[in-house]
């Protein structure tokens, strides 16, 4: 799928859009992987699907603290900010096997700093690039599950 959102606003519409049409799995945790470069919209789309999700405090981006927590009502968000990363191993330290479980929802953002098969894999990889009047978004799917939930996502965005 590919968008363009030509507001801040709008990337952060996206992302409420998203986590509405979320039905999580009760066996797995969920896991979206937000690339692009800076000012590319990561932050602005992960408030938005947490606004989505019920939070109602200020999302910010964990740059500096590399993870912020958010308890949800049937869900934890685990927000990951990767970009301050310089070896992979740091990972180890901030404890994710603690949130590799069902009713944890991960968003991770720079998710290609944390190497190779320190991350779950993604069920959602959304690609995100600054564009010339707002921001462009290719979302792919990683799983099953994030194949599902695209076609759900896609199927209400086709609906007047």
């Amino acid at each position: 799928m590919r968008t363009h959102c030509p507001a801040a606003a709008d990337t952060e519409a996206l992302g409420g859009r998203m986590a509405r049409a979320l039905r999580l799995p009760q066996d797995a945790p969920v896991v979206l992987y937000l690339s692009g470069e800076l000012g590319a919209g990561k932050t602005t789309f992960a408030r938005g699907f947490l606004g989505g999700l019920g939070a109602d405090g200020p999302v910010r981006s964990p740059t500096y603290t590399l993870l912020e927590l958010y308890p949800l009502p049937g869900c934890t968000v685990v927000h990951l900010d990767l970009y301050r990363l310089n070896h992979a191993a740091e990972l180890e330290g901030l404890g994710l096997r603690d949130w590799a479980t069902p009713e944890h929802v991960w968003l991770v953002e720079w998710p290609e700093r944390g190497g190779a098969g320190r991350l779950p894999r993604a069920d959602l990889m959304l690609a995100l690039a600054v564009g010339a009047h707002g921001h462009d978004v290719e979302v792919s799917a990683g799983s099953a599950f994030g194949a599902a939930w695209l076609a759900a996502l896609e199927s209400c965005a086709a609906k007047p």
